[in-house]
């Protein structure tokens, strides 16, 4: 077990940083984030009415817990640039951060005797359970694995930790779900189970069958049962947990006997459940919040609610912004050199940087319809300039090295890439000029300019097959780039010239590629277990910037559903870079929200 004992981040900073990087950042990458952008930590009655603000800050505060005497409330909050974790009163008072690490740090429970915090960090690269000592501050590592651990419960008698992993999935990918609305196949589907531990490590078994989708354990008060949210396993790549639209039930099984019943029955989505007492567990669904034995439901949003042991109160978080839209507010990463830029839709950006072309999507439904709008970076003068049809999916934005033209796709895209065709179209920046590029005879996509505006590489589909295309704007002839597989898609040329960088899919893996536009050169450059993909090529071809799964799911995978952090699609999607040769590959975010598709912004 690693031991560490707490130190400040500013200091580490001091230590470490060499005195290059204490200059002027030297790149800036847009970041599409399904990020919100201010939630709060409230408190209420138990039954979830007069609700009242804690420790607000315009910033992230998510993923309360309540002390066994309802005395002290533990939240993770991001108000210091990185998620860490909190202890304040009840009455809103003694905010103390415990957990100061550069790492991702969520998920806090405090033991019932309050020496002692579980919590979960992916100081060790991927979501593990982590133990504080409070009484020396010292933190040591519970449980390390190629997998996550989420959620840790304590026991009422303070022998046991419960808490979900995927340590054991059923399926590594949704390839071939075609279902509409649901997840397309490139989504990693996240399979979670049951499991308990002593708190020295000790003991650790699976409790849930891997028969069921298990997670957000909650102990009975006597500590003789788990209860919990499960959900058939076809729920994860048909989308029925991802987007809501599913069903699951509140379960309850007797740790020592295995003995599985359900409280609930009834179509609909019941997750993050709560034992109040001997008769009546708490839940939330997608409206609001219920309770076994009552027929009323509490509408509104009751993010991962908490109650008291004794149930006399209960915390949750809450978006006090909900709708509101990221407009390139500015974030540090984890290296001085690239400054983040983060924005609600993806986007392309004018060659002088004066402009942005953003593509919002509708994620509600079968079909995700756009729009697209420019605008300034930071959001104003923003005019619509192009609405596709109800039936369309929009994908792929990409602004001219010239300025005076805007290219994306327009068709079946996502989940129905196999099934139906799009096109490539094209716009002027005023909204004139809407042009069909390709004739959709196939399902093209994903287009990127040539640095000298007269050639447009893309990805082609058809069943079975994603190929990569260059067409010449004048002539309008296309010719497939051999790059030795038949599922290769998200092209990218260098600003150079030089390169075109690819995802591909060829060894059962995404992973980033890149090739000569002559088509020789084939070379990969990642070899991470998950998705990699999304790349792009700094302005001076130094840099590729991606978006990656190597530190994997952070957080039970929910979506779409009130007051669920992190909101959808995945709990992971971290933004790296790394050479254009692929060496030097370092990570610059760490959260369990979705980031992606990165744009360079040119410097201005």
């Amino acid at each position: 077990m690693a031991t560490h004992r707490g130190v400040s981040r500013s200091l580490i900073a001091i230590c470490v940083l060499p005195a290059a990087s204490l200059a002027q950042p030297n790149y800036t990458i847009a970041v599409d984030t399904f990020a919100p952008i201010d939630t709060d930590i409230f408190a209420a009655d138990a039954d979830g009415t007069n609700a009242r603000p804690l420790f607000a800050h315009a910033s992230l505060d998510y993923n309360p817990s309540l002390s066994v005497d309802g005395e002290w409330v533990i939240f993770t909050s991001e108000r210091a640039g990185t998620a860490d974790i909190y202890r304040g009163r009840i009455d809103g008072t003694e905010l103390t951060r415990l957990v100061d690490s550069p790492a991702f740090d969520d998920q806090g429970a405090l033991s019932p005797d309050g020496r002692s915090l579980a919590f979960v960090s992916s100081r060790s690269g991927q979501a593990d359970i982590w133990m504080l000592d409070l009484a020396t501050m010292e933190t040591r590592s519970l449980l390390t694995a190629p997998s996550g651990e989420f959620r840790p419960r304590w026991s009422p008698d303070g022998e046991w930790l419960a808490f979900s992993s995927d340590r054991e999935p059923q399926r590594s990918s949704c390839t071939g779900a075609t279902v509409p609305g649901g997840p397309g196949p490139f989504i990693t589907p996240q399979y979670t189970g049951l499991f308990v531990v002593r708190p020295n490590g000790t003991e650790l078994h699976r409790v849930t069958a891997a028969t069921e989708v298990a997670a957000s354990a909650a102990w009975s008060p006597d500590g003789a049962r788990l209860v919990y949210h499960t959900a058939a396993p076809e729920e994860v790549c048909t989308g029925g947990l991802m987007f809501a639209t599913g069903t699951s039930q509140i379960a309850a099984i007797d740790v020592a006997t295995g003995v599985r019943s359900l409280l609930t029955d009834g179509a609909g989505l019941k997750i993050f459940p709560a034992v109040l007492d001997s008769s009546t567990t708490a839940y939330v669904t997608r409206t609001g919040l219920r309770f076994t034995g009552r027929e009323a439901e509490l509408t509104g949003e009751f993010g991962r609610p908490s109650w008291s042991a004794n149930g006399g109160s209960m915390v949750f978080h809450r978006d006090i912004r909900r709708g509101a839209r990221f407009r390139g507010e500015s974030r540090a990463s984890s290296d001085p050199r690239f400054t983040l830029s983060l924005y609600s839709e993806a986007g392309s950006f004018s060659p002088d940087g004066q402009r942005v072309v953003l593509l919002g999507s509708n994620f509600v439904g079968a079909v995700r319809s756009g729009r697209l709008i420019v605008s300034a970076p930071d959001g104003s003068n923003a005019a619509a300039i192009y609405d596709s049809s109800p039936t369309d999916n929009m994908a792929g934005v990409a602004w001219s090295p010239r300025g005076d033209t805007i290219m994306f796709g327009i068709g079946g895209y996502f989940q129905t890439a196999e099934t139906r065709t799009a096109r490539l179209m094209s716009v002027r920046p005023d909204g004139t000029g809407l042009t069909e590029i390709t004739d959709g005879s196939t399902n093209d996509g994903m287009p990127s300019w040539s640095p000298d505006g007269t050639e447009v590489v893309f990805r082609a589909a058809s069943p079975g097959a994603r190929g990569l295309y260059i067409l010449n704007l004048a002539t309008g002839k296309r010719r497939k780039l051999e790059t030795g597989s038949d599922y290769d898609t998200f092209p990218a040329w260098s600003p150079r010239g030089d390169w075109l960088t690819f995802t591909s899919f060829r060894d059962g893996d995404y992973e980033i590629y890149r090739i000569r536009p002559d088509g020789t050169g084939v070379q990969r450059l990642t070899s991470i277990p998950g998705a990699d993909a999304h790349s792009k090529v700094s302005p001076d071809g130094e840099w590729i910037v991606f978006a990656t799964s190597k530190q994997g799911f952070k957080d039970e995978s929910l979506g779409l559903v009130i007051g669920v952090l992190p909101p959808p699609f995945q709990a992971y999607g971290e933004i790296a870079v790394m050479r254009i040769d692929g060496s030097d590959l370092r990570v610059l975010t760490d959260n369990a929200i979705e980031d992606g598709w990165p744009v360079w912004i040119p410097q201005r």
